[in-house]
């Protein structure tokens, strides 16, 4: 009897959180109007003083030549 009011409290409870969980998600949808970055800097200031030195920002991706990666399976 003990064991069946657990599991049955445990299903409840997965049931319940599912359920909110999806009630929550629909509610908090995308705003497909959002930017996808934040812009840090304009093109034209580049670059940041800062007190002793400078500091200049750049893409952090940068284009290659290098074939793209088809598998990234390791042992």
């Amino acid at each position: 009897m003990r064991t069946a009011v657990l599991k049955l409290g445990a299903t409840v409870l997965t049931l319940a959180t599912t359920v909110l969980s999806a009630l929550y998600v629909t509610s908090h949808l995308k705003n497909p109007a959002a930017p996808l970055q934040p812009a840090v800097l304009s093109a034209a200031r580049g670059s940041l003083s800062v007190p002793g030195g400078s500091l200049t920002l750049g893409p952090s991706v940068q284009p290659s030549d290098v074939q793209p990666v088809t598998s990234t399976y390791a042992s």
